[in-house]
């Protein structure tokens, strides 16, 4: 089942030539699998980056921590 919106995208690129079709297939399969990449990614280091949090936040209580000046980038 797919939304409204969704099928409107696929109806639209079926009429496309074969050959854009398929590179618009290929680009939406390399997003899917980046997106699922990236969420398995973040889950996988969930732990390590609630730790880092934890320490950044105890060095900013005891002013170990300055502002971030953009223009010195």
């Amino acid at each position: 089942m797919s939304t409204v919106l969704l099928d409107q995208a696929f109806t639209k690129a079926a009429k496309l030539p074969d050959e854009e079709q398929d590179s618009l297939a290929k680009w939406i399969l390399a997003e899917l699998a980046s997106d699922q990449k990236w969420h398995y990614l973040l889950n996988q280091s969930e732990d390590e980056l609630a730790e880092m949090a934890k320490e950044a936040l105890e060095e900013y209580k005891k002013g170990k921590t300055s502002d971030l000046d953009l223009n010195q980038l």
